[in-house]
């Protein structure tokens, strides 16, 4: 008989191999095939893959235990590569992860049993919103569960999550950043009574084997986790949550490329089970959703406990004393110290990594920029090292100058480290702390630093974006923006939605537990329609606008975008290869191609970078057309093609 068996390789098909000596095989059950001169784990697939050419068939070797891939999850793997124009092969990868998840047996450690530390009770807006969310219980139905920061949003969907844990069924929750989990793995153990199922990249392999042996066999009730975990086989999934919806993390930019929210989205319609998005303020597509009633849509418009939102102070930075080369107002520094005195916590916040964004030689205007990306180097004290964010080449200040010696470097703009410089001469004697990737390599880092915020043995924090994203500190209740810049780079057509959410997570850190708290805008341009916007906190206004700019220009979420980054070792090459690649799309195809042009960093890597952009109404779905004209490439090996499916970066 034969069976069409797909390898998690770089394939966008099956291979057909002969049942050989086993009987029966149902689709979905993994088995273990010849491969060229190894022996490589396979999925019995559902379709086989017609040829004309005759081949001599293989037979399979032999059926891995118990271990079966339903079909809902082959259904997914099939859409998710057409969508996103990636192999199955590798699309299955992601499902199967390590060997060792199949092969070697694990211990079961997994017991579900609710202890719950203390009594949860909902108020009426959050009993309110459980039912609207109940409504869509048994089939597949997108729920947007949108409240104001500190609402209690969280404490609505565990209520639901422990319906499904009672029902024998799976959820899966998701979170945009690996750092969430720790203190989100706390909040669940004190209302459930024990521990969940952590997914990320940072934990061992025995864990993610115990993990996925037992997700698979239906004997773990739940998974949080980051983007990944959407790949996991559940066997019996009932419910996906997707928590800070609006968060671009949620898109993975390098390897397999895909947004994780959306295709969640996909995997709960193939799994036909409600999925809730959760935000404070969802994103633009979502917001539009809504809007034409194509969402199910609940609100919780007060905090927790009926705690106020933080009052706002802008501050002018153009008109304040700010001396040279000082970036926090002494204006700031008076409100900050009303807070420092209640022994009550300040987050500063600057979304800018190490000490300076740049150095500038004063004598030849000399800057350092990564010679193998086209960006300058950012310096960090710290390490006393400038750093290029995309490639990591560390290197050195020093530089013999054109004029004289050594450059005389001034460093431009400030950075995380600059304000916590600034702030420890400010307040000697406060416990002052960095919240940024760079300080924080190791979860038990983090872990370590978000107990001593907890227990307010820290009393001024320098964020970056990280702290942002879901973090609950009871006694901060000062947030101060150092930089409220809304002018975006140019090249991002999401930068003043993104900017919205991300400011009103920040003031969302603030005043939970309290009914006075402030967040102070430090800002070149006061008068901006979209700081004005945040303040009043009228963000739909906003939206309406945006929307109508995104519809007159064709833009997401009216029309859809497909990026195609072609790159090699010579600028020129690249460029002539995106000229051919248009050509052959424009014969073929009926939609909008764009470009080429350069991308806005030129260089990665070494690598050069020639943009093109594929545009059409949002209906259609150009991916069947555009599949069969890049599979018919004949691209030479000196060049390299991304393919990003609705972009979120244009970089």
């Amino acid at each position: 008989m034969k069976v069409p068996v797909l390898i998690p390789k770089i394939f966008n098909h099956p291979f057909t191999y002969e049942s050989g000596a086993i009987q029966r095989l149902e689709t979905g059950e993994i088995v273990t095939v010849p491969f060229g001169k190894k022996t490589e784990i396979g999925v019995v697939w559902d379709k086989l893959q017609t040829t004309s050419k005759k081949i001599a068939l293989k037979k399979i070797e032999n059926k891995i235990g118990n271990y079966s891939i339903n079909l809902k999850l082959i259904k997914f793997i099939n859409w998710f590569s057409l969508y996103n124009l990636a192999p199955r092969g590798m699309v299955l990868k992601m499902c199967l992860g390590n060997k060792k998840n199949i092969l070697n047996k694990q211990d079961e450690k997994t017991k579900n049993i609710f202890q719950a530390k203390r009594n949860f009770y909902l108020n009426p807006e959050q009993k309110k919103s459980l039912l609207e969310l109940k409504k869509f219980d048994k089939k597949f139905k997108v729920s947007v569960l949108q409240g104001v920061t500190g609402s209690g949003k969280t404490i609505v969907y565990f209520e639901k999550i422990k319906e499904i844990i009672n029902k024998k069924e799976q959820a899966l929750i998701l979170l945009p950043e690996i750092f969430l989990t720790k203190q989100f793995e706390a909040r669940f153990k004190e209302f459930f009574g024990f521990n969940p199922a952590i997914w990320h990249s940072k934990i061992s392999q025995k864990q993610k084997s115990i993990i996925w042996q037992n997700v698979i066999k239906n004997k773990i009730s739940l998974v949080i986790g980051a983007r990944s975990s959407l790949f996991l086989p559940f066997k019996k999934l009932g419910l996906i949550i997707v928590d800070e919806e609006n968060d671009t993390s949620y898109k993975q930019d390098e390897g397999l490329i895909y947004n994780a929210r959306d295709m969640a989205i996909s995997r709960a319609s193939f799994e036909n089970v409600p999925i809730y998005l959760v935000s404070s303020i969802p994103s633009l597509e979502t917001f539009n959703h809504i809007n034409n009633k194509k969402y199910n849509h609940t609100q919780i418009k007060t905090r927790f406990k009926n705690f106020p939102l933080p009052k706002t102070k802008v501050v002018n930075i153009n008109l304040s004393n700010k001396k040279k080369n000082i970036f926090i107002a002494d204006e700031t520094i008076e409100l900050v110290k009303k807070f420092l005195d209640k022994k009550e916590q300040v987050l500063f916040f600057l979304n800018r990594r190490g000490y300076a964004p740049f150095l500038i030689c004063r004598k030849c205007g000399y800057k350092h920029s990564c010679h193998r990306c086209s960006i300058y180097l950012t310096y960090h004290k710290s390490i006393n090292k400038l750093i290029c964010h995309y490639c990591g080449l560390k290197t050195n200040v020093e530089k013999k100058c054109k004029e004289k010696n050594s450059c005389d470097f001034y460093m431009y703009g400030p950075g995380v480290e600059k304000i916590f410089d600034e702030l420890k001469k400010i307040f000697p004697k406060k416990v002052i702390k960095i919240f940024s990737s760079d300080f924080l390599k190791k979860t038990d880092e983090t872990k370590d630093i978000l107990k001593q915020i907890e227990n307010n043995e820290i009393n001024i924090i320098v964020g970056t974006q990280m702290i942002s994203k879901g973090f609950n500190f009871p006694k901060l209740n000062c947030v101060v923006v150092v930089d409220a810049d809304f002018s975006g780079k140019g090249y991002d057509l999401r930068t003043t939605e993104k900017n919205i959410q991300l400011y009103n997570q920040l003031s969302g850190r603030a005043g939970r537990f309290s009914n006075e708290s402030l967040i102070i805008y430090q800002t070149e341009n006061p008068s901006d329609s979209t700081l004005e916007n945040l303040i009043k906190n009228n963000q739909e206004k906003f939206f309406k606008k945006e929307l109508a700019i995104r519809r007159k220009n064709k833009l997401p979420p009216f029309n859809r975008l497909i990026a195609l980054i072609v790159s090699s070792d010579s600028d020129t090459d690249s460029f002539r290869a995106a000229q051919e690649i248009k050509k052959k799309i424009i014969s073929q195809c009926d939609f909008d191609v764009m470009g080429p042009v350069n991308s806005p960093i030129f260089k990665i890597k070494k690598k050069y970078r020639t943009r093109l952009l594929l545009r059409s109404k949002n209906e259609d779905l150009i991916q069947n057309k555009l599949s069969k004209v890049l599979q018919n490439l004949c691209i030479s090996k000196k060049i390299k093609l991304t393919v990003d499916v609705d972009p979120i970066n244009f970089s």
